[in-house]
C-alpha cells in the first residue's frame, strides 16, 4: 500500500514509519523540514503541490499538530489548535481535489478529549467529553476544545469517498528518545518516580507495537469508522504505574512530589502539570468489540518489554563508532 503520513516526523509517526516501511509499504512523509528523497514538503495550512501526493494513495494517517511538551501558555494553546485544525482542514481539501482519493483517512486525536475523572473509564460510548469539570484548571477545558475542533475538522471534510476514523489514543509508549516513556524512565532511574499530588490520578497508555497493530486493523477493517480510543486495557493510577515502570528499571524508591513540586518541576521542564494531574481514565470498546486484541494489555508486561528494549537500543548508542 501507499500510505501518506502528514506530520510523520514526529514520535508516533517515527515509530508508524518505521514499521510500515518495514512491513514493505510505501511511505510518504509529509514534513515542515524534508530531508529523505520520499519526505514532501508542506506547511501544514495551505494546499500545494505535495497535495499530489495523496492523489492515488491507499491510506492517509494524519498526525500534524504541535507538541504538547510545552507550557501551556495562551500563545501556545493557540499554536496547538492552530496546527491541528489547519492541518485537519487541508488534509481533507486535498482529499477532496484527489482524483483517486484514499480510501481511509485515520485522524490523530487525543484521549484528552474525555472528563478529569476516577469513577469509572471513559470509552467511545459511555465517556464522558471533558470541558465542564469541577475543581481543575480552567484552562483544562482549551485542552478538550483543542480536541472536539481536531476532530471537527475531519467530519466536516467533504470526502465522500474516504472513510474517516479519528484515533482518540492514549501516550504512545515506545522506547525511542525523546518520547513519554523516556521521560518517565528518566524521573524512575533518578529515584523521582513516586506519586504526584498523591498518585490517584490514572494513566492510560498503549505499548508502540499495538499501537501500529492498531492502526493497520483499523486501515483493514472497512465497516470501523468515527471515533476510537486507543488505550490498552489497563489503565493504572498514577502511583501504581510509576511503581511497575521503577520495579522494570530495578530502583526501589521513588520520591512522592506534591502539587506545588509538580508544577516548579514542569516549569523547569518546559512542560505542563496537565500532563501529570489530569485523570485519563481511558479504555478502547470499539477497538475490542470489532476484534482487535492487545498484545500488551497489562503495564507489568508492557513496562518490561520497553525497559529491555531501551537498554537494547542504549548498549547499541554507546557501541556505535563516532561520524
Amino acid at each position: 500500500m501507499k500510505i501518506i503520513l502528514p506530520g510523520g516526523t514526529g514520535q508516533v509517526g517515527t515509530i508508524l514509519d518505521r514499521a510500515l516501511s518495514a512491513a514493505g509499504h510505501e511511505v510518504v512523509v509529509v514534513t515542515r523540514r524534508p530531508r529523505r528523497p520520499r519526505d514532501v514538503a508542506w506547511d501544514g495550512a495551505t494546499l500545494g503541490p505535495w497535495a499530489e501526493a495523496l492523489d492515488g494513495a491507499d491510506v492517509v494517517v494524519n498526525l500534524a499538530g504541535r507538541s504538547v511538551s510545552c507550557r501551556y501558555t495562551p500563545e501556545n494553546l493557540r499554536t496547538m489548535m492552530d496546527s491541528r485544525v489547519d492541518s485537519t482542514r487541508v488534509v481533507g481539501e486535498a482529499i477532496a481535489s484527489a482524483r483517486r482519493p484514499p480510501k481511509v483517512w485515520l485522524q490523530m486525536s487525543t484521549a484528552t478529549i474525555y472528563a478529569h475523572r476516577f469513577d469509572a473509564a471513559n470509552d467511545e460510548a459511555t465517556g464522558v467529553i471533558g470541558g465542564t469539570e469541577g475543581g481543575v484548571p480552567d484552562y483544562w477545558a482549551y485542552s478538550v476544545e483543542i480536541a472536539r475542533n481536531w476532530e471537527r475538522a475531519q467530519e466536516e471534510a467533504a470526502t465522500p469517498g474516504t472513510r474517516k476514523v479519528a484515533l482518540r489514543a492514549a501516550m504512545v509508549m515506545s522506547p525511542d528518545r525523546g518520547g513519554v516513556f523516556d521521560m518517565l524512565s528518566r524521573l524512575a532511574r533518578l529515584g523521582l518516580g513516586g506519586p504526584v499530588a498523591g498518585g490517584r490520578q490514572y494513566v492510560s497508555w498503549i505499548h508502540d507495537e499495538d499501537f501500529v497493530r492498531a492502526v493497520e486493523f483499523l486501515i483493514a477493517r472497512e465497516d470501523v469508522e468515527g471515533a476510537v480510543n486507543l488505550a490498552a486495557p489497563g489503565p493504572l493510577p498514577q502511583r501504581a504505574f510509576m511503581r511497575v515502570l521503577r520495579r522494570a528499571w530495578g530502583v526501589p524508591v521513588g520520591l512522592p512530589a506534591s502539587r506545588w513540586m509538580a508544577e516548579v518541576g514542569a516549569f523547569v521542564l518546559r512542560s505542563d502539570t496537565e500532563l501529570l494531574l489530569k485523570s485519563r481514565r481511558v479504555v478502547s470498546g470499539r477497538l475490542e468489540d470489532a476484534g482487535f486484541a492487545f498484545a500488551w494489555s497489562g503495564w507489568e508486561g508492557a513496562a518490561g518489554d520497553l525497559v529491555r528494549r531501551a537498554r537494547v537500543r542504549g548498549k547499541v548508542s554507546r557501541s556505535s563508532p563516532r561520524p
